[in-house]
């Protein structure tokens, strides 16, 4: 059904347009949208007409005209007067209000399509026949970017995404919960994954500037065929989920550039708490001070380069090296080794991965 917004709008516009005060009913006689304030005195008259076969009546200098959802009548319109020209203002505006059904209907049928294809909830024959009714392309390329919002419900968000994307008509926005925004974007030809990345960038500055509103964005792999279109939403969510985890700092991450994070999220927890006991000997490398942690992740973010992570750190390139050697022998790993460094970046991924699982039993 048409939002009384819309309908409130659509009347509006006609008055400005004609001079000619209108009213929507529903089918139970209750006033959907109205142009003036005496439409009391109509109403006892328009659920007289809901009983009548006549498609259209003049009842005490009003005009009404059923408007119809194919078989089953879902709106009087009540037109202010009685004349020929005002009989031919409400065959039009009811024309146009049977318009707005259909276009909003289809729309509704879309939305349940994109929502059941997301989620894996139809049989592949079934989707083919239904994006074939609804004139869905089925072997064009798309990807699924999810928007998670700060707070549920974000309407302003939601609202800012829809009117970003107004003009793509083959674009699909929808929601499938009460914290995520779900874009189903058609890609050409002529994009690359930078691209998907520069859009994902867009979204973020927009719900920025225009509601206000902090995200996060992660977005899958383009998929040519429409059956997988659901895949490339649920690496969308995987992304966002190890986004959280090893990626904290990036507001935009893509299921293509998860490395290894991707892996670890994949592996049991008993697994991952097997492999901390073996390399560390039952403890935990966050129980190290500030001092190691902070040494630790600046010379992984300079390549183990010792001269350049002591320069970074304002350090003597002596005192780095006390450093490396304290935390061998507490560990038996020298960082300065690529296996022993590679050993322990996986440790540390291990770790934050287990934290966040046990944050969300928790939660």
């Amino acid at each position: 059904m048409i939002s009384n917004q819309i309908l409130q709008t659509t009347l509006d516009g006609l008055k400005s347009i004609s001079r000619v005060d209108l009213c929507v009913l529903d089918a139970d006689g209750k006033v959907a949208a109205t142009t003036f304030d005496e439409y009391q005195n109509c109403i006892s008259d328009a659920i007289s007409f809901i009983d009548s076969p006549a498609e259209s009546q003049v009842i005490n200098g009003c005009q009404f005209f059923k408007v119809m959802d194919e078989l089953a009548l879902e709106y009087i319109l009540l037109v202010k007067g009685s004349n020929d020209d005002l009989y031919m203002l409400g065959k039009l505006a009811a024309f146009q209000i049977q318009n707005l059904l259909v276009a909003y209907k289809e729309r509704f049928d879309k939305d349940n399509f994109i929502k059941n294809l997301l989620l894996d909830n139809l049989l592949r024959v079934d989707m083919y026949t239904r994006a074939e009714k609804l004139h869905i392309d089925t072997d064009v390329k798309r990807v699924v970017y999810i928007i998670e919002t700060k707070h549920e419900k974000d309407t302003n968000a939601l609202e800012t995404v829809k009117n970003l994307f107004a003009g793509r008509v083959k674009d699909f926005i929808t929601a499938v919960d009460e914290r995520n925004i779900i874009l189903v974007k058609e890609v050409e030809e002529k994009n690359s994954y930078e691209d998907l990345e520069k859009t994902a960038q867009v979204i973020v500055d927009m719900l920025n500037t225009e509601a206000m509103s902090a995200v996060h964005i992660a977005y899958g792999t383009i998929v040519s065929d429409i059956k997988e279109v659901s895949r490339s939403y649920k690496e969308a969510k995987m992304a966002l989920d190890v986004g959280k985890i090893f990626y904290s700092d990036k507001n935009v991450v893509a299921y293509s550039k998860l490395g290894i994070g991707r892996l670890i999220y994949q592996l049991p927890i008993p697994l991952c708490q097997m492999f901390i006991k073996e390399i560390f000997d039952g403890k935990s490398p966050d129980e190290f001070d500030d001092e190691t942690l902070s040494t630790i992740n600046k010379f992984f973010e300079n390549s183990l380069n010792v001269s350049e992570t002591s320069r970074q750190l304002y350090i003597h390139r002596n005192t780095l090296v006390y450093r490396l050697d304290k935390l061998q022998k507490g560990t038996g790993l020298d960082l300065r080794v690529f296996d022993d460094a590679i050993t322990f970046k996986i440790a540390l991924m291990v770790v934050e991965y287990m934290k966040y699982m046990d944050s969300k039993d928790t939660y």
